[in-house]
């Protein structure tokens, strides 16, 4: 009886929504052949085989050279790639209290096109994600979702960077790590005992550098375009005087700091330093800073407004090389819905922040595809995004749960308005041709599939 209510329910919910496609968590309706793609998982005896995968109740049962499974759903993929599922850190979501922004369907839908099954989400909500009670909103919603939302608790109350938050409290309700977001903790006190707190929940701390004292009141990086344009600039030294600071007191403290979306030269070089001499420091960067300069800027487009701000093209030089060495663990798809009234301003009254978890695959696949692998970028999506958190690396196994991403690297598609899911549009990458397409996830005992054309 119970089965038969819950398949009814599941087929008035798909029926909803063509494009998204969601089944009740592991509920045994769920039969799947994913025909021949080729497995890209490093640490597996299938890496770089084209297999078989059968899929039923959320776990894989089955992977062969082939298989002949009739009265079930099959998907041909034998031009496509499957690895574990991709997961992005430092998502900006807006439910509770900013859902005209995004809310928790919206942003599963935009996560789920993008390839992702798992995000980390800033706690910069109404309220604040700061109690055991935020996370576990979050964590409820997460439970019935296809996309894993892993919320990273405010390190201040409010994220006002003030009074610390019990930090206990929410790892113990889920929480996989303390940031105060899109603010960059300024007082240096506070991050003091921020490490010290965190290093006692056996938790991290994440940081974007950046020093209002030096960055208040500027539009984007200083520099001759800044110049050019007759707009206030933000000079680097306030992201790398940040970043020094940071990693002294890391040195002074223990535990473990993450800086988030460093976006200069020096930037890299402090991070490659500081991993040498020992600190327990990973690094990551925005996509957008690894594919777009400064110049962008020059018609004034507000979607190219971000923070970090784009920077130079030799800084994007060594933001890869920081890639390639292992300076900068992962790329961030640095997602940053807003409302149109707070972006279709003149520029220095726009928002800063561009919508980008769709787009975020396709971009790193462009940027990178020359100088690595197909392996070597999932396991910057994929694999060290989770080792930064601690948190266990789904397998491609018989009797494993199906957590995975179905790709293909060589397909060229256009983005357009309508494929967006966020609630937000602001996107500079509209129009675009893309070369690397995100086909499905599976996770958690759902499927979601890309039939956008």
């Amino acid at each position: 009886m119970i089965a038969r209510l819950e398949r009814s329910l599941i087929i008035k919910y798909a029926a909803s929504d063509s494009k998204f496609v969601i089944l009740a968590k592991f509920v045994a309706t769920m039969q799947l052949l994913i025909k021949q793609p080729t497995i890209i998982a490093p640490e597996s005896p299938y890496h770089l085989q084209k297999r078989d995968l059968f899929i039923e109740d959320g776990i894989i049962k089955s992977i062969e050279p082939t298989l002949k499974i009739t009265g079930i759903e099959v998907m041909d993929a034998h031009n496509d790639l499957v690895s574990i599922g991709w997961m992005d850190i430092g998502v900006q979501i807006g439910e509770p209290g900013l859902e005209h922004q995004e809310d928790l369907q919206s942003v599963t839908k935009a996560a789920s096109a993008g390839g992702f099954t798992a995000i980390a989400s800033f706690p910069n909500t109404d309220p604040t994600v700061h109690t055991r009670s935020e996370v576990n909103y979050l964590k409820s919603f997460s439970n019935r979702s296809i996309v894993d939302i892993k919320p990273l608790g405010a390190i201040s109350k409010n994220g006002h960077g003030k009074d610390l938050t019990e930090f206990y409290d929410m790892k113990a309700a889920g929480a996989v790590g303390f940031s105060d977001g899109k603010y960059s903790l300024q007082h240096t006190g506070l991050l003091i005992r921020a490490l010290q707190y965190a290093k006692g929940a056996n938790s991290l701390i994440l940081n974007h550098p950046n020093d209002l004292s030096i960055a208040h009141g500027g539009q984007m990086n200083e520099g001759s375009v800044s110049t050019a344009l007759g707009l206030p600039g933000i000079p680097t030294m306030a992201e790398e005087l940040m970043l020094q600071r940071d990693l002294e007191v890391l040195a002074y403290t223990g535990g473990q700091l993450h800086a988030h979306n460093i976006s200069t030269r020096r930037s890299v070089n402090l991070i490659r330093t500081a991993k040498q001499k020992g600190l327990n420091v990973t690094a990551s960067v925005a996509i957008m800073n690894l594919v777009l300069t400064d110049e962008s800027l020059y018609q004034f487009d507000t979607n190219y407004k971000v923070q970090p701000p784009l920077r130079t093209q030799d800084d994007i030089d060594a933001l890869i090389g920081g890639i390639l060495d292992g300076t900068i663990d992962c790329i961030t798809s640095n997602h940053v819905p807003i409302e149109q009234e707070r972006k279709m301003l003149e520029f220095t009254y726009a928002d800063p922040g561009a919508i980008s978890l769709e787009t975020a695959y396709a971009l790193s696949n462009e940027c990178l595809s020359r100088q690595l692998d197909v392996t070597g970028l999932v396991e910057l999506w994929a694999y060290k995004s989770r080792n930064i958190l601690r948190l266990p690396t789904p397998k491609i196994e018989v009797n494993a749960v199906a957590n995975l991403t179905i790709f293909n690297p060589d397909e060229v598609w256009q983005y357009k308005e309508n494929h967006i899911q966020s609630k937000s549009k602001n996107s500079p990458f509209i129009g675009r041709k893309m070369k690397g397409k995100v086909k499905g996830i599976i996770n958690n005992g759902q499927k979601w599939f890309n039939n956008l054309t």
